[in-house]
């Protein structure tokens, strides 16, 4: 392919007209269109601006075939990405289960012991996973670079009118759960029906609210790693919604922390559950109203 057919790929591909190019280059409409009917060759400055743009080599674009390179960088990308975001989101899984058997083991059958040595294995194959993940993230980007990522602007847009119940819907989960535990203390019959004691059923409801609050975490990570996959974060994130994202991953990571040493200390697991991540909820909304304010 030519630098002309090259450039018109590329654009067609990001969904741009001649005119929005032209003015992203601050060059006429009409330089464009000589540009990709090779009448006419942009400055090198230009070139590397255009390279940078569309997240192509120089090489490539001037004598290669960009449509054959995209579609293998495409392919290659997505398959990382995909494999990067379950495990992420599986390390995330991991941990919470641990502190959802550490409660179900240690107060529904009376074996803290056991439950101690679960929980610490989920988290050691939790962390293995993290550190393995990572390091390959950064292998993988290190042997290939300059690739990112490769959809159309159609994929892009598809996936973003997707992306908002990926995030509604795992919080609306977390929502009715904590919904749900609050009356269960008044099912004193089903609890006697079940034959089980007040510690075992106030067990229960702890594991049926941690179960939600997994699923929920384990959602929002992997739909926050796809929503990266796309390339919005560096395309649309500010550094206030940056620090938004940081004061929520911490808040639910300390809430977490501090809900598991306040029921394997002072036995507080269902107690503690609706308090703790209720507090730091409204917490992080606080501290996302403070770092608006401050942007603005």
């Amino acid at each position: 392919m030519t630098f002309g057919e090259n450039l018109q790929f590329l654009r067609k591909r990001a969904g741009m007209t001649q005119e929005e190019l032209a003015e992203k280059m601050e060059v006429s409409r009409q330089s464009v269109s000589k540009w990709e009917s090779n009448a006419a060759y942009p400055e090198m400055d230009a070139i590397l601006r255009l390279c940078g743009l569309f997240r192509c080599d120089l090489d490539t674009l001037l004598r290669g075939d960009v449509s054959r390179r995209f579609g293998e960088d495409a392919s290659l990308w997505d398959r990382h990405m995909n494999s990067f975001a379950a495990a992420m989101a599986a390390g995330v899984a991991l941990i919470l289960l641990g502190v959802t058997l550490l409660l179900l083991v240690g107060e529904f059958f009376a074996l803290e012991m056991w439950a101690g040595v679960v929980f610490f294995l989920f988290l050691t194959v939790a962390v293995t996973i993290f550190i393995l993940s990572g390091m390959g993230h950064d292998t993988f980007l290190r042997q290939h670079p300059g690739i990112g990522p490769c959809y159309t602007k159609e994929e892009a847009d598809r996936f973003e009118r997707r992306f908002p119940a990926l995030i509604a819907i795992p919080i609306a989960l977390l929502l009715l759960g904590l919904t749900a535990i609050i009356p269960l203390d008044t099912y004193a019959d089903l609890r006697l029906g079940l034959g089980l004691s007040l510690d075992q059923w106030d067990a229960l409801c702890g594991t049926l609210f941690l179960l939600c609050v997994t699923i929920t975490a384990t959602a929002l990570t992997w739909a926050g790693l796809q929503y990266a996959k796309y390339g919005f974060p560096e395309e649309k994130m500010t550094p206030a919604q940056r620090r938004i994202s940081r004061i929520w991953g911490v808040g639910m990571v300390a809430a977490t922390a501090l809900y598991v040493g306040l029921g394997y200390g002072l036995d507080l697991w269902k107690q503690a559950a609706p308090i703790v991540y209720t507090v730091a909820a409204l917490l992080c909304v606080a501290a996302t109203i403070l770092v608006r304010k401050d942007n603005e």
